[in-house]
């Protein structure tokens, strides 16, 4: 069967339906909502959030809010049905803005650490360095980024072919399992994740790494106590983010020649694709001061 006569996949991720589960991620799905939402708000709302930092905060945000939208309801749909399908359609157009989202995170990612990089290392530049407009072509070379690998990634799908019952070991469509489903050559579409993985995923990384190196060298040479806390606690979030979504990333899409297990991978594309977006917002508040001050000021 080639992939013009597939019209849906069966979702292998479910086997029952499973009311639990719909809860679970349906409480993921709320808290995602929520916390990205509240980010996006205070942003644009409270005057002194309105720097490059939170800026870039904001965008990141709405790349979770999307990331979650595109897979989290139609898994709610499949959680409580007997037998889990997705359309073929629907299918690449999951994939194509999932891998969208995934290319522009990356990228911005990179950007916040290199805008931390001029507040921390050239703060007397920082100003004109990363005005408005460079800001908003930074976003939307992100966002534009993102879109072109994902548009590559979805036009190599749409020459496989699929034997048989067209089923995926998972629940939601992304390039592995429909890798994994097909019956025809794959090579086009492995190399092209791997070169992927290399300027969409390693490079942004690699950037991210030099420039909080550069950081560290700067924050252990300032001279003040509070200077040196003051410039940890605007980094240590990013960092973190960045530490969680990378590993997360590498583990989804380069698994090992043998691959995981069904169940292995749907923890890991979950983790990557459902829960990093819930824990962002959390990550960049519990310990920002600012944050928290523009919500008092809401509230």
């Amino acid at each position: 069967m080639n992939q013009t006569q597939v019209t849906e996949f069966m979702l292998l991720g479910f086997s029952h339906g499973q009311p639990f589960l719909f809860a679970l991620f349906l409480a993921i799905y709320l808290a995602t909502l929520l916390g990205n939402s509240a980010i996006l708000a205070l942003v644009s709302l409270d005057p002194h959030l309105h720097s490059p930092m939170y800026f870039f905060l904001s965008h990141l945000s709405c790349l979770d809010l999307c990331y979650s939208s595109v897979t989290v309801p139609k898994i709610l749909a499949n959680a409580l049905r007997p037998q889990a399908t997705i359309s073929y359609r629907g299918c690449l157009a999951q994939m194509f803005f999932l891998m969208w989202c995934a290319g522009a995170e990356c990228a911005l990612l990179a950007v916040m650490a290199c805008d931390r990089y001029a507040a921390v290392c050239r703060p007397l530049h920082y100003g004109q360095a990363m005005g408005r407009s460079t800001c908003a072509m930074a976003a939307a070379g992100c966002w534009l980024w993102g879109l072109l690998d994902s548009a590559v990634h979805t036009l190599l799908a749409t020459r496989l072919s699929f034997c048989g019952a067209a089923q995926l070991q998972h629940i939601f469509c992304d390039v592995p399992p429909l890798l994994g489903a097909a019956c025809s050559n794959t090579r086009p579409n492995e190399l092209a994740l791997h070169v992927s993985s290399i300027f969409v995923g390693l490079s942004p990384f690699l950037l991210v790494v030099i420039s909080y190196l550069c950081i560290l060298a700067t924050i252990l040479g300032m001279p003040l106590a509070t200077s040196r806390r003051k410039a940890f606690s605007t980094c240590s979030a990013h960092l973190l983010v960045v530490a969680l979504y990378f590993v997360a990333a590498n583990l989804n899409y380069n698994r090992p020649s043998s691959g995981y297990s069904p169940a292995a991978d749907t923890l890991v594309s979950t983790l990557f694709c459902i829960v990093t977006p819930m824990l962002n917002p959390l990550i960049y508040s519990l310990r920002n001061q600012e944050v928290w001050g523009a919500l008092r000021k809401v509230v």
